[in-house]
């Protein structure tokens, strides 16, 4: 199975929210504060007070995702420098009330009061919430859930019952390859243990997902689209070519992809065109026509550039799948934060939606 490591390359690299979740990838639920501190050991605080006490990130910890393209799995961390460093810019950028519910509502009335990363095992503020076990060079955070008709649906129906129970990041980060993927060769599928099966299983449906028999817009897998201009392909085409004169430093394996199949016209799946348009909505400030060697400016245009930004835009409301906001609501599993197994609405879900360039 490929590892990557998540990292930061460059000023677009960033955690840009933190949703509550009840699956969180961490495998490390929040605390809460509330009537019930009492049974669950806390130091005597108010009855008043309604926050969520938690790891954002914790390093070195592998997490599991799903490749768009071929449908594999592979595996992600974080090292305790990048850790650091994405809760320092969190701040810096002024994100503390960047929140979603299960990485697709957008939610009012919850924000990041306290930030810091633990730095020892005995003498950090964790330890007084009774969070002893979480790992030096973790995130923690403490959230306030304000008493707001936001907040208190939130609280009452969403922390209080359990139906969220920790933290998950949405980002756009670069993958670095550390380990290349083992290959299932020359067994019988009955000798294959769960993760060879769903080795082969991926495969098996990229066939099908190629398979000529499925051209009338409809596949096994996911709705996909090409009806995008030539605009698009032609920015596409010119960041590629931009980024090869630049030693091909400026964009990951999967902006390489991307490239390719805007390049030629190639169909993509709902999931690509909210990431297209999530990605190019965001990073659009970092696109400098007059700085063409800038990574900010080539990766914009293997994204498919502004061309993009509005098709994809268009093409989202067109679906039904833009939200008043004017950010598309993106499948639970989409995060490099949150896990890669759980499926929603039928779709199968990719690995590196927030991913960056």
């Amino acid at each position: 199975m490929k590892l990557f490591e998540l990292t930061i390359e460059d000023n677009t690299d960033e955690i840009f929210a933190i949703s509550v979740v009840e699956n969180p990838a961490i495998q490390e639920n929040f605390l809460y504060f509330n009537e019930q501190k009492e049974k669950m050991n806390f130091a005597k605080i108010d009855n008043e007070e309604r926050k969520l006490v938690g790891p954002i990130l914790i390093p070195d910890l592998r997490i599991m995702r799903v490749d768009e393209q071929d449908n594999s799995t592979y595996e992600v961390f974080f090292s305790k420098k990048t850790v650091a460093q994405l809760a320092q810019n969190y701040l810096k950028k002024k994100y503390v009330d960047k929140a979603t519910l299960e990485h697709d509502k957008k939610l009012k009335g919850l924000t990041l009061v306290e930030s810091w990363i633990k730095e020892s095992k005995v003498n950090d503020k964790s330890n007084l919430y009774g969070l002893s076990n979480i790992p030096v060079g973790s995130w923690m955070g403490i959230f306030q859930v304000d008493r707001t008709p936001e907040g208190d649906k939130l609280w009452n129906d969403y922390v209080k019952t359990g139906k969220v129970k920790g933290f998950s990041v949405e980002a756009l980060l670069s993958h670095k390859l550390i380990k290349a993927s083992e290959q299932v060769t020359n067994k019988d599928i009955k000798e294959l243990d769960e993760e060879e099966a769903n080795i082969v299983l991926a495969h098996i449906k990229h066939i099908i997902k190629k398979d000529k028999r499925f051209t009338k817009g409809q596949t096994l897998l996911a709705e996909s689209h090409s009806d995008y201009g030539d605009g698009i392909k032609n920015n596409a085409k010119r960041g590629r070519e931009l980024n090869e004169k630049n030693g091909n430093k400026c964009a990951t394996q999967v902006g390489k992809v991307r490239s390719a199949q805007l390049e030629k016209g190639e169909p993509i799946s709902l999931e690509t065109i909210k990431r297209m348009y999530s990605y190019l909505s965001r990073a659009e400030a970092y696109y400098d026509e007059s700085d063409m060697n800038a990574c900010g400016t080539i990766s914009y245009l293997m994204w498919g550039g502004k061309a993009a930004l509005s098709w994809s835009r268009n093409k989202l409301k067109e679906l039904g799948q833009l939200e008043l906001e004017g950010q598309p609501s993106i499948p639970a599993s989409s995060y490099p934060g949150e896990s890669g197994t759980k499926k929603k609405k039928n779709y199968i879900h990719p690995a590196l939606i927030g991913t960056k360039d």
